[in-house]
């Protein structure tokens, strides 16, 4: 590849987010190595993980290991209804955090990475890491990039206080600009206008499942946007999309095969964005 300065751009998309990892395998038997990762949600959980200095199968072995008690465990106040602030508890999604990213600070990444997150005063977009506020722990970064609201209480940071970084741009194309690309490579596996319906509805409390939809077509636009306003100029975009399913935040059993479907889809965009003819082709399977 003639490109030398990738940045990688990994979205949104709570369980689906273990496609990023297979993407960044299928980069890396490339030849691809970002020079700069930027992510928001779990994205940038996913994005730290590499930018750490982890290898694919290290990265794999701590996110199949997650489990739902891990990243959705009810908050005692669930029981009051509309009338509670937040379903799930903050500290088991803190501490799987703290688990399966190995570093502690922005200033021992190997990589420069970039973690988007929202004033929830202002509605401001925040940029903690490269390019943004370094004085902030990284596990600190990465939750209020995480707290969706409804979901999980907002991170609260030197008397601020912030949500989900998906609220201004689940897909933060515009960020990863600032930093010189030669390339964008990105992953979106947020919510999506064209995603499929369930096979089977899940018995979500019906305001629950309103302000989902609501959510859902509210982030979808907003990342149909941004990609077009990004295919306008002149830095080359490969965009992957491997995931379109509905209510698939939480689906923590399928894991593996997100990340198997980031692999594939991966190599399909490559293969035909290097005008290789592999989009129509199988790239084979993944080595666990």
């Amino acid at each position: 590849m003639k490109h030398s300065r990738v940045v990688c751009v990994l979205s949104g998309g709570g369980a689906k987010a273990a496609a990023h990892v297979g993407s960044i395998e299928a980069l890396a038997e490339r030849g691809i190595h970002p020079a700069h990762y930027v992510g928001t949600s779990m994205g940038a959980v996913i994005a730290a993980c590499f930018a750490s200095g982890l290898t694919y199968r290290e990265v794999l072995k701590r996110v199949v290991g997650i489990s739902r008690r891990d990243v959705a465990a009810f908050s005692p106040s669930a029981v009051l209804g509309p009338f509670a602030a937040h379903l799930f508890q903050s500290q088991p999604l803190k501490k799987t955090i703290d688990r399966i990213v190995p570093v502690e600070t922005f200033d021992g990444l190997e990589i420069p990475l970039s973690v988007t997150s929202v004033d929830a005063d202002t509605g401001e977009s925040v940029i903690f890491g490269a390019g943004g506020r370094q004085d902030v722990a990284l596990a600190d970064a990465l939750y209020a990039s995480c707290a969706l609201p409804l979901y999980y209480p907002p991170a609260r940071i030197g008397g601020r206080t912030f949500v989900d970084g998906g609220m201004r741009a689940v897909l933060p194309l515009d960020v990863a600009e600032l930093f010189d690309p030669d390339i964008l490579f990105a992953v979106d596996v947020g919510p999506s206008l064209y995603a499929e319906p369930p096979d089977k509805e899940l018995p979500v409390p019906a305001m629950l499942r309103a302000y989902g939809q609501a959510i859902r077509i509210l982030m979808a636009t907003q990342t149909e946007e941004v990609v077009a306003r990004c295919r306008r100029k002149n830095v080359p975009l490969v965009l992957v999309q491997p995931l379109r399913e509905q209510d698939a935040t939480f689906a923590i059993d399928a894991i593996v095969s997100f990340v198997e479907e980031g692999y594939r889809a991966t190599h399909r965009a490559l293969g035909k964005w290097l005008g290789e003819g592999h989009d129509s082709q199988d790239p084979g399977t993944l080595q666990e």
